[in-house]
């Protein structure tokens, strides 16, 4: 068995075993009742969600396990998804992590956590002060594992056509 490897999303990835390693991730969480955008978005929205931002994947034996991604700043008139970005997400300095997700066969490894360690290394060499982040404000055990990071809720926010409101995390990075 071939150690774990995480490195940076390069144009050689393919998006549609991207998106299919999202489907498998978030398939949990939409047993739950909750639709994620991850849950069953298209090829297409991947590569949306990915433009201006640096992707990172974990590989295992040569097998995409699990995705992270992040960037910076949104401009205030430019969509999140559907909707209008709260203002957490377009304050200068401020990067946002998404679409964070772990194979279901690969979980309990510290996947998640060394995707979400890339990602914090990335913004904190970027210069970012903090990075923030949604997630749903139900999904207690995801909000446990931001918060055992240093991430403190800082608002919330009801996406369009999702089933659950969502709570604003952030963390201030360079400190310590």
């Amino acid at each position: 068995m071939q150690e774990l490897r995480i490195r940076p999303l390069t144009d050689d990835d393919c998006l549609q075993t991207l998106t299919a390693l999202l489907h498998a991730a978030y398939a949990s969480l939409a047993a739950q009742g909750w639709n994620f955008t991850a849950v069953n978005q298209s090829v297409d929205v991947t590569r949306d969600r990915l433009a201006g931002a640096q992707g990172f994947v974990a590989e295992l034996d040569g097998r995409l396990v699990g995705t992270i991604a992040i960037r910076g700043p949104k401009p205030a008139g430019e969509a999140y998804i559907a909707d209008p970005p709260p203002p957490l997400y377009t304050t200068p300095g401020t990067a946002i992590l998404s679409q964070l997700a772990v194979h279901p066969d690969c979980r309990g490894q510290g996947v998640g956590e060394r995707l979400i360690d890339a990602a914090e290394a990335w913004a904190a060499a970027q210069g970012f002060a903090q990075i923030a982040l949604d997630t749903a404000e139900p999904a207690t055990a995801l909000r446990r594992r931001y918060e055992r990071r240093g991430y403190v809720t800082v608002g919330g926010v009801q996406w369009q056509g999702k089933t659950y409101a969502s709570v604003l995390m952030s963390k201030a990075l360079g400190q310590g």
